[in-house]
């Protein structure tokens, strides 16, 4: 077992390394008399020091290697020396041989006790190597299955697995959508409902926006959506397919015993002291019915215009055009550009106190204090339509149609638009000057359109380089993107490319920023609409008005360091 030749507590560790100062010792240590829990977690959840920033110093000061990434450096049987109830017990991985020892990726790596226990199990002598906790229980994810599962769960054939012997029948814990929101901090025993709650704290954990259950012939496949694009995270036994879908169906409200034809649910659950709303797809395959889950969360902070990562004078020009008394300001793009987060930031602006909003939403993804919610109900008969004509009668000053998908909604909104109201909307174009063809073909009027619109924002969501990590190269003519560049004059340019840290999770990302193309409605716009112009037409006066297209927007981001070029071609490359 190898260890340092001196061993200090942690706090003193971090006191002596100037991580944190005597006074904040104390203070994490009165706070952990309060609580509970490890002194390096009390001293994480004060903000005293980052727990990147703690491993890391640990390791200088104890001389053990520092292993930002353990999952990376997994070998194959290596975990089997050592059974998951301990491996969890003290968060610890093992991950692969240095000659006769043991390396295992800890997060507290002054635990004694544990190192002599995974020593006594493992019949190896323990190289502690210190990691984050957070990458350890990814690790430990990826070593033994979902995070949180009893010894047996996720494996074919384990030992109290749900639909095996002793296992938890379908639907053993089931509640009505109605009834109340499912907290999932809670404690249970049954295997399926620690199945389903870990599904979804590991996904909020890896700031997942959607889940994908599908089943295979042989497991089942699990996905989670981050930062636009999927990543696949352990999978699970094939026997937990039955048990896992009719746990999420049941707390969706869905019927379970109908798995020939879609159906639409919604969850609300309380985990870690936030709500979430969860709406649920599921669909018949042929291995059984595929989940796709969207997170929302609703304690989720909301962005200012001035956030979303718009150029400072194309968030200036949208300020101007939503200050107008009446008119319509569009939002277009595919699904999942960000369009909705884009409508509630301009919301932002306008929300005071003299103004009355009313907005028809589905669904209705984030609350604004002050603004008044309308969800779509269209078993009720409450359409957007229908939202629309009602809201004329309450005396508005702005209106929100969360998207227009037919004539009917689109000639309201216009005609709200036209009598003393700003309406704001969504619409599904791949670029701003589509957008009045696209309501032209819905049958609205062209000279009603082009009196009403004061504005359309296209936009597309890439993903954002690491600042930590990001590092710069200069574009030369042996570049394959060398001739694209050029074209726009920009041979030569210094451009980033991503490398990958313990800050970003090594995958050199982290979030997202918009590129956007705004076209202002100017009289020569107007005119062309009137006149029924193509988008190509109307496309070409936006740009001699100097109208940056989502391409150029791209590029301007790709220079600045803030994404890659790859990132701009994967969604803008045919706007360019």
């Amino acid at each position: 077992m190898a260890m340092p030749g001196r061993t200090m507590r942690l706090g003193d560790t971090l006191v002596a390394a100037r991580l944190i100062t005597p006074r904040q010792l104390e203070l994490a240590l009165e706070s952990q008399q309060k609580t509970g829990g490890r002194l390096g977690e009390v001293l994480v959840q004060l903000g005293f020091v980052t727990e990147f920033d703690m491993c890391n110093t640990l390791a200088d000061q104890l001389g053990y290697p520092f292993i930002s990434n353990p999952e990376a450096q997994l070998e194959t049987g290596v975990s089997a020396l050592v059974s998951e109830a301990l491996a969890r017990k003290y968060s610890a991985v093992p991950l692969k041989f240095d000659g006769n020892s043991l390396v295992v990726a800890m997060s507290d790596p002054l635990n004694l006790l544990a190192i002599e226990d995974l020593s006594l199990q493992s019949g190896r002598r323990i190289k502690p190597a210190i990691s984050p906790d957070k990458a350890v229980k990814r690790a430990l994810l990826k070593a033994y299955g979902l995070a949180g599962s009893a010894p047996g769960e996720g494996r074919p054939g384990g030992p109290g697995a749900p639909g095996g012997p002793g296992g938890s029948g379908a639907g053993a814990d089931g509640h009505g959508t109605g009834s109340r929101a499912y907290d999932l901090d809670e404690a249970d025993d049954s295997g399926v409902v620690k199945l389903v709650n870990n599904l979804v704290a590991q996904a909020l954990s890896n700031r997942a926006t959607d889940i994908h259950i599908e089943p295979g012939e042989y497991q089942i496949r699990v996905r989670y959506r981050v930062d636009g694009l999927l990543q696949e995270v352990a999978p699970l036994a094939r026997s937990l397919a039955l048990p896992v879908i009719s746990r999420i169906k049941i707390m969706s409200g869905m019927d379970i015993a109908e798995r020939r034809a879609p159906q639409d649910g919604r969850i609300e659950v309380d985990l870690q002291g936030r709500r979430l709303d969860l709406r649920v797809n599921a669909v018949p395959t042929v291995f059984g019915e595929k989940l796709a889950i969207r997170i929302l969360d609703r304690s989720a902070a909301l962005l200012g215009l001035g956030e979303l990562g718009m150029e400072p004078d194309v968030a200036g020009s949208i300020r101007t055009m939503l200050a107008r008394p009446n008119g319509m300001f569009l939002v277009t793009g595919p699904t999942g550009s960000g369009k909705t987060t884009t409508l509630m930031a301009a919301l932002g602006e306008l929300n005071k106190a003299d103004r009355h909003i009313i907005t028809v939403e589905d669904p209705v993804e984030y609350y604004l204090p002050g603004v008044n919610q309308v969800q779509v109900n269209t078993k009720a008969g409450l359409t957007f339509a229908a939202g629309l004509r009602a809201f004329l009668r309450q005396d508005p000053d702005v209106m929100m149609v969360g998207e227009i998908r037919d004539g009917e909604t689109a000639d309201i909104a216009v005609r709200a638009a036209l009598t003393g109201h700003m309406v704001l909307s969504t619409l599904h174009t791949n670029q701003a000057a589509g957008a009045p063809g696209r309501l032209t073909d819905m049958g609205v009027e062209p000279f009603l359109l082009a009196s009403s619109l004061a504005g359309i924002l296209a936009q597309r969501l890439v993903r954002r380089l690491c600042p930590r990590c990001r590092a710069p190269y200069e574009v030369t003519p042996a570049d394959p993107d060398f001739p694209l560049l050029a074209a726009e004059g920009l041979d030569g340019v210094t451009l980033y490319r991503s490398e990958g840290c313990g800050h970003c999770d090594h995958t050199g990302y982290t979030g997202r920023i918009s590129l956007v193309e705004l076209l202002p409605v100017t009289a020569e716009i107007r005119a062309c609409m009137t006149r029924r112009a193509t988008a190509a037409e109307l496309q070409a006066e936006a740009c001699r008005a100097g109208m940056r297209t989502i391409w150029q927007d791209g590029l301007l981001k790709a220079r600045a360091g803030e994404t890659t070029l790859d990132q701009v071609k994967r969604v803008a490359f045919a706007e360019g």
